[in-house]
């Protein structure tokens, strides 16, 4: 079976991942169970557990869906855009309240195919292995500790500047 953007399946599991993201942002990791995302998305427990087997699946889902999301950003946008999504995420800013040894769990994954999708998506749009490296350190930072808007945007500079030379 083929799954088109607009199929109800693909609207569902967007409803899912929305809800889960929007729980996360509210409560946190571990606060958070999978009758809260049924409830959260507006779907039965059937229907959760018809696209997702437990909360790490969905986890999962949202995080491949988050790594897509923030390289459409900078396809279409640029490095400081990114910068600026990492650093104001709700869902990141409750993580690193609540959950930071999830987020430093994350991290230390290094084999994950997502890294993979990062670094490419910042050296195609960066040009240079030296500025992905450089861009992948600086937004993994971003997640523990982020900047404001106009920081983004001066160290984005920086980064191109420093590759440069």
């Amino acid at each position: 079976m083929s799954v088109t953007d607009n199929s109800p399946y693909r609207r569902t599991r967007i409803a899912i991942l929305e809800g889960t993201k929007s729980l996360l942002a509210e409560r946190g990791l571990r606060a958070t169970t999978m009758i809260d995302i049924a409830d959260a998305s507006e779907v039965s427990r059937a229907t959760l557990y018809n696209h997702f087997r437990d909360k790490e699946s969905v986890l999962r889902a949202l995080l491949e869906s988050e790594v897509e999301r923030l390289c459409q950003v900078l396809t279409n946008e640029s490095l400081a855009q990114l910068s600026v999504e990492v650093s104001s995420d709700p869902a990141l800013a409750m993580l690193r309240n609540t959950d930071q040894q999830v987020l430093t769990d994350l991290f230390r994954s290094e084999t994950d195919p997502l890294w993979r999708q990062i670094g490419d998506s910042l050296y195609s749009a960066l040009g240079t292995q030296l500025r992905a490296q450089l861009a992948v350190r600086w937004l993994i930072g971003q997640v523990f500790a982020p900047l404001t808007p106009h920081q983004s945007h001066e160290q984005a500079l920086a980064i191109g500047e420093i590759a440069s030379s």
